[in-house]
């Protein structure tokens, strides 16, 4: 667990609310699903926790949900509880510095754009990787906000389990010494190699996606696409009404945009109501 310190160690605790939140008890009821179903029956179990993780040749063949799935599955309950502890205060600081719907959209890309990313490597014939390895786990999420903490304020001290005083920049370094370790002991590759993906999406959406975030960009740019449309036929439509009133024996004044000028050359009042074109 890691927190943000200047000074002596404090218990105080980031504030439990909005999207962070709602990872965290999805991660808890997840985990929750899994004793359950797995106290009731042991093969309903595996077939479920089979059905969430992911592995590459089934998410790619039937079973597309898995690169969202995958992120909030427990693999023990140590584990899972450092890991919630890790959402909880890096998400909740970046929650509360850039809102709660950038960070869904940074979460969905860094755990669906990196589990992608490594599905795909699992089939380049890496040694001791391949696609039917699973991985599963809050950590590759817990990574990128970490990274995404980590890229905001890089010399803010963290304190890594209530005791060692870290820098966030290093931080992320030690999370991965740890994942690369662990691998090694356990053999577990391919759950390495989703981890550093998930890292690499998160780095690479922080670093090339506006700062509001994609769906802003994209809502933005549809509005202006819509605009130039209406401008366009406003345009259209002041030509056409010009000609008509020259027919009329009559001289009327527009700008480029179709507005139409007071002859007297009068400035527009934004306030009167009877200027609607």
């Amino acid at each position: 667990m890691a927190f943000q310190s200047n000074g002596p160690i404090m218990l105080a605790l980031p504030p439990f609310r909005g999207v962070t939140r709602k990872f965290i008890l999805i991660a808890l009821a997840a985990f929750v699903v899994q004793v359950l179903v797995g106290w009731v029956s042991g093969q309903a179990g595996a077939a479920l926790t089979v059905g969430l993780i992911l592995v590459p040749q089934l998410a790619f063949h039937h079973m597309p949900w898995q690169f969202a799935t995958y992120g909030f599955l427990s693999d023990g309950l140590l584990n899972t509880a450092f890991a919630l502890l890790a959402v909880w205060f890096f998400g909740a600081d970046l929650e509360e510095e850039r809102g709660g719907r950038w960070l869904t959209e940074y979460a969905a890309v860094s755990v669906i754009g990196g589990g992608l990313l490594a599905a795909l490597l699992s089939y380049a014939h890496i040694p001791r990787i391949g696609p039917a390895d699973p991985a599963f786990g809050l950590w590759p999420l817990a990574l990128a906000l970490t990274v995404a903490f980590a890229r905001r304020n890089p010399e803010a001290e963290i304190r890594l389990y209530f005791v060692l005083r870290v820098k966030a920049k290093y931080l992320v370094a030690i999370f991965l010494g740890i994942y690369i370790l662990s691998a090694a002991i356990s053999h577990d590759f391919f759950s390495t190699l989703v981890v550093l993906c998930v890292g690499l999406a998160g780095y690479l959406y922080l670093r090339w996606a506006p700062r509001r975030g994609l769906q802003y960009a994209a809502s933005e740019g549809w509005f202006g696409v819509r605009n130039s449309f209406y401008r366009a036929r406003r345009r259209r439509a002041a030509k056409k009404f010009t000609v008509y009133m020259k027919k009329q024996g009559k001289d009327v004044n527009l700008d480029p945009s179709g507005r139409y000028v007071d002859p007297d050359g009068n400035p527009r009042d934004p306030n009167d109501k009877r200027w609607m074109n």
